[in-house]
């Protein structure tokens, strides 16, 4: 029993569609390696500076601190 040239031609098509379903597949896999490190960067930089914030908002709504007296210690 010999193969057709329309047997053929599906299986070729089929191949095709087989190795770039694949091809796909791989470039998909290298893309998911991302870089977070400078997104870890600033978090670590904006977790320092709402410690920051919270620090002068104690200083500035306490009571009884004398900011001018503070700052010239500085």
């Amino acid at each position: 029993m010999a193969i057709g040239v329309f047997e053929m031609v599906v299986i070729i098509v089929i191949v095709t569609m087989i190795g770039q379903g694949y091809r796909e597949w791989l470039k998909s896999k290298q893309q998911e390696k991302i870089d977070l490190s400078p997104l870890e960067n600033r978090i670590a930089q904006l977790e320092a500076l709402e410690e920051r914030v919270k620090v002068l908002e104690a200083i500035v709504t306490d009571t009884g601190y004398d900011l001018k007296s503070k700052i010239d210690q500085l």
